[in-house]
């Protein structure tokens, strides 16, 4: 049979090797790998181009409010087509319950925003905020539904008390589901941000010492211990301090099932961003807070180590205007500041710019990165995030070489936090299931022409956990738990 689409002449790239070859697709899977391909249809020449995954974007909010009550400048038509102009041929975005609606409400919620719109199959995860017994009885079948994992939050109006977090581990460990955790000590940041607004401290700058690295290493601590108890895997979304990655490295290091992700404000930014005259600082204003150069360096060694299993965006996209950063007002504290920043498009350009061209990571290490170790860990391979017989051909192909200065992307906001790096290293071709989604800066796919992805349980071979002698009959006389 003759294959729909060739992908000729290019350096077929993923996250174990590299070779010349061909691609042969047909009904939008991948169904060969050749020296030579020719009996295809329509052909793409990748001549001096990489071919690789497409990028899977993993933690992105997206027509999501906000804890403030803020919608998202992005809905799942911008927002998807911005990802794909970055490279990613796929997306999981947070589907988040209010207090007192159903999981299945949440789901058929965010189902209307999503079909008719996204230009990229996507998935969800679950943001609990109402974790009550009938809530949590819900969640087995919402694992069936395949959307296998979910986050909560120690911090924030919407936070999870510990024994709340115990529940909700326990029952996601029977089932196979992976919790995602924004691990920050409420506390401490409330604490601190009182202290500073009361000390007559209210300008953007402040942002960043109300939250102290310290209070997401002693919530890092205790969430892995916390998983640790129920025997359930762990993942740490946007770790941005050395403290809370050695927790990380430890815990994997001796068994543990613990996952972590940095993101890019963390690799590219600083505090210093921050302290921009007026109220300009507030388009840095995201949680956790930017550091500073010294904690760049050290994320970039666990990104190195493979402490740190993805970097993704946490786009979470806020005008900077009274819709968005100053929803509440022109007068106002830093406290009052919507919190977050876009970087959908930017986190890929950036990190093969950053990463791969620089050398601090191997090709390999950023299709990892970028793509194979989502698919991994969120439940997609060996359908997304791999370039193999079979797989859905989602594929990225990357000019190594152009270089341009990041400027205005096509997301549905009003500045870009990246604008003005020099980035080298430039998806061009898109394909979502063997369809070209943007090609040479067109867009080609049109809304809703992306799919819902059912998802796996994680794979937890490899990670048996670390024991707790008390779960252990021998220990605990036989008690049942």
């Amino acid at each position: 049979m003759r294959h729909d689409l060739a992908i000729r002449g290019g350096l077929i790239a993923t996250a174990t090797e590299s070779f010349q070859a061909d691609i042969g697709i047909r009904d939008g899977r991948i169904v060969t790998i050749a020296e030579d391909i020719t009996d295809a249809d329509d052909v793409i020449d990748a001549k001096a181009r990489i071919v690789m995954p497409g990028g899977i974007e993993a933690h992105c909010h997206i027509a999501q409010e906000s804890g403030m009550g803020v919608m998202t400048s992005d809905d799942y038509e911008s927002g998807s087509i911005s990802a794909a102009f970055g490279g990613n041929s796929c997306f999981v975005p947070f589907a988040a319950q209010k207090t007192g609606q159903s999981l299945a409400d949440t789901i058929r919620t965010y189902d209307e925003r999503a079909v008719p719109k996204s230009v990229l199959d996507w998935s969800y995860h679950l943001i609990l905020t109402d974790p009550t017994p009938a809530v949590l009885e819900e969640l087995p079948d919402v694992f069936a539904r395949g959307i296998t994992s979910f986050k909560v939050f120690m911090t924030y109006a919407t936070r999870v008390s510990d024994a709340q977090f115990l529940d909700i581990l326990s029952v996601a460990g029977r089932h196979g589901g992976l919790t995602m955790v924004h691990a920050e000590n409420h506390d401490m940041l409330d604490w601190m941000g009182r202290r500073l607004v009361e000390g007559g401290n209210l300008a953007p700058r402040y942002h960043a010492p109300s939250r102290p690295a310290l209070a997401e290493e002693e919530a890092i601590n205790r969430a892995v211990s916390l998983a640790r108890l129920a025997q359930a895997p762990l993942f740490i979304v946007h770790v941005s301090t050395p403290g809370g990655a050695e927790i990380v490295a430890k815990a994997r290091a001796n068994g543990g099932q613990v996952w972590a992700e940095t993101c890019p404000q963390y690799l590219f930014l600083t505090r210093e961003d921050l302290d921009k005259p007026g109220m300009e600082g507030a388009k840095f204003i995201c949680s956790p807070p930017l550091r500073d150069t010294g904690t760049q360096a050290e994320l970039w060694r666990h990104v190195q180590a493979g402490t740190l299993s993805l970097v993704s965006s946490d786009h979470a996209p806020y005008r900077y205007d009274d819709t968005g950063k100053f929803n509440a007002g022109r007068d106002i504290n830093f406290r009052q500041i919507a919190n977050g920043m876009p970087g959908i498009e930017m986190r890929l350009p950036l990190l093969f710019s950053e990463g791969v061209v620089k050398g601090r990571i191997s090709l390999h290490d950023f299709v990892a990165l970028s793509s194979t170790n989502a698919a991994r860990i969120y439940g997609m391979l060996p359908t997304k995030g791999t370039l193999a017989i079979g797989a859905d051909a989602d594929i990225a192909i990357w000019d190594p070489n152009e270089t341009r200065i990041a400027g205005e992307m096509h997301d549905a906001m009003d500045y870009n936090p990246f604008a003005g790096m020099e980035i080298t290293g430039w998806p061009k071709t898109v394909l979502g299931r063997g369809k070209r989604i943007v090609e040479n800066g067109e867009l080609l796919a049109k809304p809703g022409a992306g799919q819902f992805v059912k998802r796996a349980p994680i794979d937890l071979t490899g990670k048996g956990g670390q024991p707790v002698v008390e779960l252990n009959p021998i220990h605990n006389f036989n008690a049942k738990l």
